[in-house]
């Protein structure tokens, strides 16, 4: 589990693999590693990764075909950027809100508007996505925790603040930038529980 706090941005050094599953090296910038071992979980955009090996300055995952055909990291090349964050400790400061780094999805940047010194980011869904968004609710876009500001239908809109934007990859995006995008957990196990309760009651499911 995370918290959707970014501790650092990092590159990706090198791609493996043929397309049908790769690995990944990053190297992590200002993420300490003295505590990080072998097995590990480190969320890379918002993507769980297990840590295989660690070279010093970073460390190698595997990727599989199912994280790649469900995630944007299938997309990245050797130099681009990835939030970075350690797996959460029970003494860890919860700053943002419960993630498990389980893509739901990949989402697309609609627009990027400067206010003072914020920045008002527009973001796309996928519409099977869209019923778990709500206004003030929480959403984690590439592994970053964030509060949605305005919803309307499959797309939402965010508020930025300096921190976040000069601390994470989102001064990198541009209009039409794809995104990995994880829902609320809670959102999630709600609706479960109301579809349980309807078979047990024998009404129809919505």
């Amino acid at each position: 589990m995370f918290t959707g706090i970014i501790q650092s941005v990092g590159r990706i050094a090198a791609i493996e693999g043929d397309g049908q599953d790769i690995r990944l090296r990053i190297e992590t910038g200002k993420l300490p590693l003295d505590s990080v071992a072998l097995g590990d979980s480190i969320a890379t955009s918002g993507v769980c990764l297990t840590v295989t090996e660690l070279p010093g300055d970073g460390y190698w995952a595997d990727v599989s075909p199912e994280t790649l055909s469900l995630t944007t990291l299938g997309q990245k090349s050797v130099g681009d950027a990835v939030n970075l964050e350690r797996s959460l400790t029970l003494n860890t400061p919860l700053g943002g809100h419960l993630v498990s780094g389980h893509v739901d999805g990949v989402g697309r940047i609609e627009s990027l508007v400067e206010d003072a010194r914020f920045w008002r980011v527009g973001v796309t869904a996928p519409a099977n996505l869209a019923r778990y968004i709500a206004v003030k609710g929480s959403i984690c876009v590439d592994g970053t925790s964030l509060t949605v500001n305005q919803v309307t239908g499959a797309r939402f809109e965010l508020t930025i603040i300096p921190q976040t934007w000069e601390e994470t990859v989102f001064s990198e995006y541009a209009v039409g930038s794809a995104v990995n995008l994880e829902v609320d957990v809670i959102a999630r196990y709600l609706e479960r529980l109301m579809q349980h309760d309807q078979v047990d009651s024998g009404s129809p499911s919505l």
